[in-house]
């Protein structure tokens, strides 16, 4: 049900040294204007849609279907939200779950640390958020990571950004890292040409230079996730292992660690992260995630095997055909219910149909 894709031996060792420990979720939220370009996501069906996406996923994934939610689920031109997955399993195997806000236009409607960051605005700007913020919000994320990391519990990040595939390349190649054309999307075909644009605009405008802090270049065209989610991985691989719980995005989030730990001389454990996704993401033939993987430097790359080939519902079937891939740290979910609850693709399968199956008729 696990699969390595890249660094073997080391994902290896991170698997045994994880299996049957019962992890801590913890689940970052923010917001970029970047998704609110028409076609950029898929993630909702209208720009007016992905406003909220966040919000109703954050609300889902704590209170599961609800007759008569504050934010409903936004529609999907085709498929099901993918915080179906990670609500089954959060709720099937009793993951602790911690929810922030890193910055969203308005609070979620279930309960959230709040860390005081603010929304994104588009990559194209070059200029997304304030330096003072991107600074404030790694300090949160560290003081997070610091307090959730434990060897007995392992730390599994995930995220909900619309939009956030766009800022993971517009952060990579502000590194330096030749991210074009390996990103993958929630669409069954990524839309590089149009991100890539997006992100050459706000680069160019940034005007970075060789070798920038990593911080200007969060500060230029990233998102409030990723600065919590890089200094939550630092603090937390200090005292156990962490898993980041997403595709492009955490591989983005790995790089940004990968540079500010030893630019601000930043003691952490690198070995004991690995990237977890699906292999809806692993293996998009519209990406090169596993080429991403090894761009960035020696970072384990996971997946998880779910296959819903055989589930009951149509709009997860939709998954096999390339839609939607990953979000709200499905993958990670997915992982933690083998490596924890030890489920097969069957169990695993008819949790997330059964939680399905309650959304699509509840009343």
């Amino acid at each position: 049900m696990i699969k390595l894709y890249t660094q073997h031996h080391g994902g290896q060792a991170w698997l045994e040294q994880q299996r049957g420990k019962r992890p801590h979720f913890a689940c970052i939220l923010g917001f970029t204007a970047t998704g609110l370009h028409p076609g950029i996501s898929a993630a909702g069906a209208t720009p007016q849609d992905r406003q909220y996406t966040a919000i109703a996923d954050a609300e889902f994934l704590i209170n599961g279907p609800h007759p008569t939610p504050a934010f409903p689920l936004p529609p999907l031109e085709v498929g099901a939200s993918p915080v179906l997955i990670t609500r089954a399993v959060v709720a099937g195997l009793g993951v602790p779950l911690s929810l922030f806000n890193a910055g969203l236009p308005q609070p979620p409607a279930v309960p959230a640390i709040d860390l005081r960051g603010q929304s994104a605005a588009c990559v194209a700007t070059g200029a997304a958020l304030p330096l003072e913020t991107v600074r404030h919000l790694l300090d949160q994320g560290m003081a997070w990571g610091a307090r959730l990391g434990s060897s007995d519990h392992p730390l599994w990040i995930g995220e909900c950004v619309v939009g956030g595939t766009t800022t993971a390349l517009a952060v990579l190649m502000g590194l330096g890292i030749a991210a074009e054309g390996k990103i993958n999307s929630s669409h069954p075909h990524c839309n590089h040409g149009q991100k890539e644009q997006i992100v050459q605009q706000g680069l160019a405008i940034a005007a970075l230079g060789p070798d920038p802090d990593p911080l200007a270049v969060l500060a230029a065209v990233g998102d409030p996730m990723q600065c919590v989610a890089a200094g939550m991985a630092i603090a937390a691989s200090r005292s156990g292992g962490v898993l980041l719980a997403g595709g492009t995005q955490m591989l983005a989030v790995y790089a940004l660690a990968q540079a500010i730990a030893p630019t601000h001389h930043l003691p952490w454990n690198p070995e004991r992260i690995v990237v977890g996704t699906t292999r809806w993401v692993a293996e998009d033939p519209s990406g090169d995630t596993v080429g991403l993987a090894h761009a960035i430097g020696p970072v384990p790359l996971l997946a998880t095997q779910l296959n819903f080939t055989h589930a009951k519902t149509p709009t997860l079937r939709a998954y096999e055909q390339g839609y939607v891939k990953e979000g709200v740290g499905a993958g990670g979910a997915a992982i933690a219910a083998t490596l924890y609850g030890q489920w097969d693709n069957e169990t695993l399968v008819a949790a997330i149909d059964a939680i399905a199956h309650r959304e699509r008729t509840k009343s």
